[in-house]
């Protein structure tokens, strides 16, 4: 009963809503062993799917083996509900994987590419002033948010570790945890490993 109160509150979504609360059930039974939170933090931009940014946060963590110390969720004013579900989410598989990441949200105005542009700057910027390896995921976010993050980060010449996105080869029937969906169709992918090849 108490470790219900940890968990997503409903919110409308049929799906979404029953599977957040069984999400640390169907992690028991796969997880691999637990790793302590490295000296990494975590930006993901939360737009129309909380799916799509719990999904790839949980193939970061089970692929990429990263244990953020601390997450920040950076959304639009329209989605502010939709991020403390997708801070629950985080906050039920990091435990799952045996970490406990600080998690933050920053509400922004809509569809204000300055605005975000000069937020993610300067959260990375501050992050990596304080020791931190930083990615940032980019799976759920709207394309004005994607593009005012990446154009900030990279005019300010800012060391981005990781900038990850989860991809589908389609979107059939993917409104599920990302254990449920089949491996061939998703495919987690590090942006900043693929520029390597581009050179």
């Amino acid at each position: 009963m108490g470790s219900e109160s940890r968990l997503p509150t409903p919110i409308p979504g049929g799906l979404l809503r029953q599977s957040l609360y069984s999400i640390r059930v169907s992690l028991e039974a796969v997880i691999p062993p637990v790793t302590p939170a490295s000296r990494d933090a975590y930006i993901t931009l939360l737009g129309r799917s909380t799916w799509a940014l719990v999904n790839a946060y949980h193939a970061v963590l089970h692929e990429k083996e990263l244990r953020p110390e601390r997450v920040i969720i950076v959304t639009e004013e329209p989605y502010a509900q939709e991020a403390s579900v997708a801070a629950r989410a985080i906050g039920a598989i990091s435990e799952g994987y045996g970490f406990a990441p600080a998690i933050e949200t920053e509400i922004l105005p809509e569809a204000d590419f300055v605005r975000v542009g000069q937020t993610i700057r300067a959260l990375a910027g501050d992050l990596i002033e304080q020791g931190l390896d930083v990615a940032i995921d980019i799976t759920s976010g709207r394309k004005v948010t994607v593009a005012g993050a990446l154009i900030a980060v990279s005019v300010a010449g800012l060391d981005i570790r990781h900038i990850y996105y989860l991809a589908m080869k389609n979107t059939d029937d993917v409104a599920k945890p990302y254990m449920m969906i089949p491996h061939q169709i998703q495919q987690i992918r590090d942006i900043m490993e693929d520029a390597g090849e581009i050179r």
